[in-house]
């Protein structure tokens, strides 16, 4: 296991609820309301969390880091990608397809969600 959880910041956590589980639901995850003021996604032991910044001050994304999710095919990629695009999201980089990495192939799409944070789909070919 790489992670226990990832938790990016938003300003608006009724429009980051839409945007996210439209995005979790396509592999069958659904938020659990969390401590202050936040929003919970769990799966396989592992939590991506959504909330307001403890420190009051406004949620800000990183540049330059990105989120990967694991998904089952190119399909199911491209269903969390249209998902995304249609509740408040933004399609970045390529057009979702296929890159290559030395000998692998991966399938991959990129959003922004509603508060800037990039994240990408991201199915192993070979």
């Amino acid at each position: 296991m790489l992670f226990s959880h990832i938790v990016v910041g938003s300003n608006d956590l009724e429009k980051s609820r839409k945007f996210y589980d439209a995005l979790f639901e396509i592999v069958g995850v659904q938020a659990i309301d969390g401590p202050k003021d936040s929003l919970i996604y769990i799966r396989d032991n592992q939590f991506f969390g959504v909330k307001k910044p403890i420190d009051g001050q406004p949620a800000t994304y990183g540049n330059g880091t990105t989120i990967g999710f694991n998904f089952d095919s190119p399909e199911q990629v491209n269903e969390w990608h249209q998902a995304g695009i249609s509740h408040g999201g933004k399609s970045v980089e390529d057009p979702p397809g296929v890159r290559e990495a030395g000998n692998k192939k991966m399938y991959l799409a990129y959003l922004r969600d509603p508060d800037g944070n990039k994240l990408c789909g991201f199915y192993l070919i070979s």
